[in-house]
């Protein structure tokens, strides 16, 4: 199975979508808890269903099942928390939600793992990534930068 990340700050919706291009890729998968609001009106819900049938031919989901609680965010984000903090709460949300048998194997494997995040580094998606490849063992994971 493969599984790719990206991340939609500093890029244009030029260069996001022409990134998206990769042999393989089935469907952006949003693991925002928010996809309303973003600043980045390209990223909005609705734009982005439009923009991956129209533009790349593949499909869009939001699985707010894999992103961060609300107060995990402001913890980190607004309080200036550490990122192991972060990390560490989060991989127990990912265990306390059981993500591995709650989501579908088919629904990750050649999808992309969308956050805001320019970088996985300190993102919640590279943990998604990894917290699934640990659980199932099957999964290539591909960073978009």
């Amino acid at each position: 199975m493969n599984v790719f990340t990206i991340g939609f700050t500093r890029k244009s919706a030029r260069e996001f979508f022409d990134k998206l291009r990769r042999p393989g890729l089935k469907r952006l998968i949003d693991v925002r808890l928010n996809n309303v609001s973003q600043l980045a009106g390209f990223t909005k819900r609705n734009d982005l269903l439009f923009f991956c049938e129209a533009i790349l031919s593949i499909g869009y989901l939001h699985l707010p099942e894999l992103a961060p609680t609300q107060s995990m965010l402001n913890e980190y984000r607004k309080n200036a928390g550490a990122w192991l903090d972060y990390e560490t709460k989060f991989l127990a949300l990912m265990v306390d939600r059981k993500v591995e048998d709650n989501i579908d194997q088919e629904l990750i494997d050649g999808g992309c793992l969308l956050c805001s995040e320019a970088i996985p580094e300190n993102c919640h998606r590279r943990l998604v990534a990894e917290y699934l490849r640990g659980k199932w063992g099957n999964l290539e994971i591909e960073h978009i930068l």
